[in-house]
């Protein structure tokens, strides 16, 4: 509305759409954020298109912009430095390290460890493990991110400090959790603080996600079961089918990781 007005379906245009994408641009929006705002714009108008059957051509489609634009290269952290930060957090030992080491050896991102509840962190049976599944105030970004991760290293030990913690809350950081929202922007902002005294320039949270995938190869694990320990996207149709690896093949390889 701000940049095209407020109008009917039918009175949006191309130029419309191609003054939006600008303006977009001149927000500052990187490549990836401007696509994910077109797309969701996009699918809004095939839905009412398809919907209520108009005759409309949808200006949202077919758009032309660079989508790598302003987008920095998400750097792994080094394992010297992992295994360092690794035993700051049992130094320091408290609930924001839990979530620096929890996600340091599981590769989730940060919401997905945020949002957790308690009951989600399993340790009873054979393979500690974390359920990892939507709540209402924690949605998760795809539907291949709803996965079972085992625990190993120093997301073992942030658990099992999680289930003696916050005996009056089911929630596993009740801090990022108070309202009807994970507010993973406080977390993420807190803990890049931090971290950034202990990782290279340009490493943040996110680069212990990318981090443990160059892990994962180094110890020649098939490519399908690190998309399934990473909740990633593995291409190809044959990929849809079957429910994917038991829980103990992803302990397997998790545990093959080098921890020290």
């Amino acid at each position: 509305v701000d940049a095209c007005g407020a109008k009917t379906l039918a009175e949006y245009t191309r130029a419309d759409a191609l003054t939006y994408r600008d303006y977009l641009i001149a927000k500052g929006l990187v490549g990836s954020s401007v696509s994910r705002v077109i797309s969701s714009i996009r699918a809004i108008f095939n839905f009412a298109i398809s919907e209520y059957a108009l005759d409309l051509k949808n200006p949202f489609v077919g758009m032309c912009f660079d989508k790598s634009a302003g987008v920095s290269k998400r750097l792994p952290i080094p394992i010297d430095d992992i295994i360092k930060v690794q035993h700051l957090c049992r130094t320091i030992d408290d609930d924001l390290r839990w979530l620096v080491a929890l996600i340091s050896d599981t590769g989730m991102r940060l919401a997905e460890g945020a949002g957790l509840l308690k009951s989600d962190i399993i340790l009873d049976g054979d393979i500690p493990h974390i359920s990892l599944k939507p709540h209402p105030w924690r949605s998760l970004k795809t539907s291949g991110s709803q996965r079972d991760i085992p625990l190993v290293g120093a997301s073992l030990w942030a658990a099992q400090r999680l289930s003696e913690a916050f005996p009056d809350s089911a929630y596993a950081f009740p801090r990022y959790n108070r309202k009807d929202i994970t507010n993973s922007n406080s977390a993420s902002a807190a803990l890049n603080k931090w971290l950034h005294h202990y990782v290279p320039k340009g490493c943040t949270m996110h680069s212990f996600r990318h981090s443990m995938r160059d892990r994962l190869r180094a110890v020649e694990c098939p490519s399908d079961i690190i998309d399934q320990i990473g909740g990633w996207a593995t291409e190809g149709v044959g990929h849809s089918y079957g429910s994917g690896y038991e829980l103990d093949v992803s302990a397997k390889w998790m545990r093959l990781v080098p921890q020290k």
